[in-house]
């Protein structure tokens, strides 16, 4: 039972990231194109303190509606 709400929680966690991919307007764009964005993404968060605040603020705004 343990494993199979396990196994649920990651599918559904899955699925919100790919829904957020979508949201973020990157669905029509390579698998390759979408990883490297993230991984740029984290790089600036780990390198640049302000990045984090950045990318919270335009994630927060698109949640809300509005245009980023």
């Amino acid at each position: 039972m343990a494993k199979s709400f396990a196994r649920s929680a990651d599918t559904r966690n899955k699925i919100e990231l790919g829904g957020l991919v979508i949201k973020g307007g990157l669905s029509q764009e390579s698998k390759a194109i979408i990883l490297g964005a993230i991984i740029a993404a984290s790089e600036s968060i780990q390198h640049e303190p302000a990045a984090r605040e950045h990318f919270k603020l335009i994630g927060e705004r698109a949640f809300m509606g509005a245009n980023t």
